[in-house]
């Protein structure tokens, strides 16, 4: 059977040579006459998994030895919760940047265990959507942190710059750009992010938490969502996704065979390059709104002139094995996301697809 190009914004399209790989490894992991899901998470065989997923994820960001690296169950939204209940402490109070609707949604939980300032929102100016500008934000100095979503994949806009706040942590939602281009993880108290865009399948989030930030977390927090606890454990305080785990492991081995994170940069933004610059050479016909300062890398959302068109655009795309296109249900329109193991051979294709609509109903 055919691969099709799977431009879905999560779960994402994973690399080939990953599938391949966890295929072989099946029926039988490393010799064992098992399955990896068969595997005990307190064995030695799994333990092995997990320091060198654990060793690969820091190599990879050059993660400094004062953070700890967290495997946790669930999706970056369990963070939503986990971050407050972690950070406020007495103060009870953390400064949000709202950007889009993931940001919303983090603002919208933390107000259950504290006050939430929010200092910045995205902003439209000419029609074109942009992030806050740097001398608009309303910061508390007094805040236990700050966060932000360096990438909304539903209104496409991303971050190119960390914001430079002071002293006060700085907490990052990098689910939809974790491992896209370089960060210094030092700028950071918190860097969080689930794993089913970059790094694997979903069923597994990743929070580099700075040592000073592991305390205490409020009064009545459940233990699981305790970094305290988590740390203590080393992510084995209960049954961890094991699968999902080996996954995230096999996707690092992945990209540093490939070259690291400066190749998958510089893939990155060939591709982005590529499909904005096809756009706007086609304003007749395909729209995008995000200013060009503030646009993702990773997710590039886009309308038709002619809305009409747009069902069957999507069909004939999938017809030509460009899959996943359609737009949150919030934003509608088209969506692209191009992860790391989305190839340039990909974004190629769609864009003669779209060069071909284009001129069949332009």
């Amino acid at each position: 059977m055919k691969r099709v190009f799977n431009f879905s914004a999560g779960p994402a399209m994973l690399p080939e040579e990953v599938l391949l790989q966890a295929q072989a490894e099946m029926l039988d992991w490393q010799g064992t006459g098992m399955s990896i899901m068969e595997v005990s998470h307190r064995g030695p065989e799994f333990k092995t998994v997990a320091e060198q997923t654990e060793a690969d994820l820091r190599e990879l960001m050059s993660i400094p030895s004062n953070y700890h690296v967290l495997f946790i169950a669930g999706g970056a939204s369990t963070q939503f919760s986990m971050v407050p209940l972690n950070l406020m402490g007495e103060k009870k109070t953390a400064d949000y940047i709202d950007t889009g609707i993931w940001s919303k949604k983090a603002i919208d939980e933390a107000k259950r265990y504290g006050h939430v300032n929010v200092a910045a929102r995205a902003a439209v100016s000419h029609s074109l959507l942009h992030v806050p500008l740097p001398e608009d934000w309303s910061l508390n100095p007094e805040a236990s942190y700050v966060h932000y979503t360096p990438n909304e994949t539903i209104e496409g806009v991303e971050f190119h710059e960390v914001p430079k706040i002071g002293s006060v942590p700085l907490v990052a939602d990098m689910t939809s750009s974790i491992l896209s281009k370089p960060v210094d993880v030092n700028q950071f108290g918190v860097i969080y992010a689930g794993a089913q865009k970059n790094m694997g399948q979903a069923g597994i989030t990743v929070a580099i938490v700075r040592d000073d930030l592991i305390q205490e977390p409020l009064p009545g927090t459940p233990t699981l969502y305790s970094y305290k606890v988590i740390a203590e454990n080393k992510s084995f305080y209960n049954t961890p996704p094991t699968y999902a785990w080996y996954m995230t492991g096999l996707v690092l081995a992945w990209m540093k065979r490939k070259g690291g994170i400066q190749f998958f940069a510089g893939s990155n933004r060939r591709k982005a390059e590529k499909l904005y610059g096809f756009i706007d050479s086609h304003t007749g016909f395909y729209i995008n709104g995000v200013h060009p300062d503030s646009r993702s890398i990773m997710n590039v959302p886009f309308n038709l002139t002619r809305v009409e068109l747009t069902e069957q655009f999507l069909e004939s795309a999938t017809a030509a094995g460009l899959t996943n296109l359609k737009g949150h249900k919030v934003a509608g329109g088209v969506r692209v996301s191009m992860y790391n193991a989305m190839p340039e051979a990909g974004v190629d294709a769609l864009i003669d697809f779209m060069r071909d609509f284009a001129k069949k109903y332009g």
